[in-house]
């Protein structure tokens, strides 16, 4: 059975849908209620006594007419509202008493400021109220002071607050819902960019961790399968690197893996990242595998901050790794970490023949140089990578201490901040930007 709150929410729901309809019926009930009020004949202190006086033919026109106009209230609310007021007018001058076709104009007047901003709705109010009470005072018979006249005043200005209030609540109702969309939207772009750099990030480690390890796993199964048969304990030794090497590579790798099956929110790390406090490890293990390395750092009495640390160590790792893979057998590379006033500098430097390779390294081909670059950035820093003059690769890295993590701009360190630069190197690119040779 159907409750009258539902029976009143679907028929508000129907006339939602159709306002032609609701404009009709609403055009009618005033109709209605102009007609009752033109047989009333008021007395003041007595009240009003009906079926005293009866509406002259060109009065009920004029109703209708009133009446009729407000089907077309909320298509052409300007036009209806001159209509009605200039019927209004006419039957101030053609009958005394007048007819209430002024209650055809109140309606127009609520719709105008319904439906239009502030300014028009004063402007319009102020010009209606204005001609229509001087119209009720010089024509008619009565008093200017008489009820009457004071009433077509009062109606037509409580019509004009009421719609310039219900225009308000609309406006701030409207407001509310756009906000609410607004942060919808909002929360599921966050979303997504969270999901998109999530993805960016795990996809980077993922890099780093297996073209560093199986790098050196091909480095040292290549060398155990030359010298197993004349030399087996140089063969033995390698293949123990290779094991050691596979064991770190499925570490990290069940490490990550183990974050991501993680159904709520991830716990603390029982282990610490990776950074340059173990960069002697990561060299030891480029050494084993029989590329020299020569380091030089002057950052050791103060730690860098963590992201910048595990930037660096990143940084070091793929491009030994790119040094081990693509400079040749005879390569030798060199790793320097210097500390200049706000910002870390980390350079790495090769003297290998590996020219196509290092072409491809220079078009940032692979996804390390990407890697390298998306972390610098992420810090507010610059990156450049290229050739060097008289053969080698060279990669250098500015890494602000401050800014990345708190969202600020990098300092001016001659390069464009947040820029990532793939250009060959000017100079003598065996001295840093700090002028030491490392």
């Amino acid at each position: 059975m159907t409750t009258l709150p539902t029976g009143f929410a679907r028929a508000r729901r129907w006339l939602r849908g159709h306002p032609l309809a609701f404009d009709g019926a609403l055009a009618a009930g005033v109709l209605v209620c102009m007609v009752c009020a033109s047989f009333a004949e008021p007395h003041p202190g007595h009240g009003p006594s009906f079926g005293v006086r009866a509406p002259d033919t060109s009065s009920v026109l004029l109703m209708v007419l009133g009446a009729a106009a407000l089907v077309r209230r909320r298509s052409r609310p300007m036009e209806v509202l001159a209509a009605t007021g200039a019927l209004s007018i006419a039957e101030f001058l053609l009958s005394d008493p007048p007819a209430p076709v002024v209650m055809s104009v109140v309606v127009a007047l609520y719709t105008v400021a319904a439906r239009t901003d502030r300014p028009t709705t004063w402007r319009v109010g102020l010009l209606t109220m204005v001609s229509l009470t001087m119209a009720a005072m010089v024509v008619g018979s009565s008093p200017w002071y008489s009820q009457e006249n004071v009433g077509v005043l009062a109606w037509l200005g409580l019509a004009g607050a009421t719609g310039d209030a219900v225009r308000s609540r609309r406006a701030f109702v409207d407001a509310i819902r756009e906000r609410a969309e607004r942060a919808e939207r909002t929360r599921e772009e966050e979303a997504r960019r969270r999901v998109a750099e999530e993805r960016l990030r795990i996809a980077r480690d993922l890099h780093d961790v297996v073209a560093h390890h199986i790098a050196l796993v091909n480095v040292q199964a290549g060398v155990a399968a030359h010298v197993m048969d004349k030399r087996p304990d140089q063969a033995k030794e390698a293949l123990a690197h290779v094991r050691q090497a596979s064991r770190s590579a499925l570490d990290e790798l069940r490490s990550t893996v183990g974050l991501l099956r993680q159904s709520g929110d991830p716990e603390a790390p029982t282990e610490p990242a990776p950074g340059l406090a173990v960069l002697d490890d990561l060299v030891a293990t480029f050494r084993n595998a029989g590329l020299p390395v020569e380091v030089a750092r002057t950052d050791r009495d103060e730690p860098l901050p963590a992201a910048v640390d595990l930037a660096a160590y990143r940084i070091i790792q793929e491009a030994l790794t790119n040094v081990r893979k693509h400079a040749g057998a005879h390569a030798r590379a060199e790793v320097s970490v210097v500390r200049a006033g706000a910002s870390a500098e980390v350079t790495v430097l090769d003297d290998g023949t590996g020219t196509a390779a290092g072409a491809d390294r220079a078009d940032g081909g692979g996804h390390g140089l990407l890697g390298m670059r998306e972390r610098v950035t992420a810090l507010g820093g610059a990156l450049t990578a290229g050739p060097r003059y008289g053969g080698g690769f060279r990669v250098h890295a500015i890494l602000p201490l401050t800014a990345g993590a708190d969202g600020e701009p990098a300092r001016d360190t001659g390069q464009r901040a947040g820029g990532c630069v793939l250009r060959a190197a000017p100079g003598d690119s065996r001295t840093s930007t700090t002028g030491e040779r490392v």
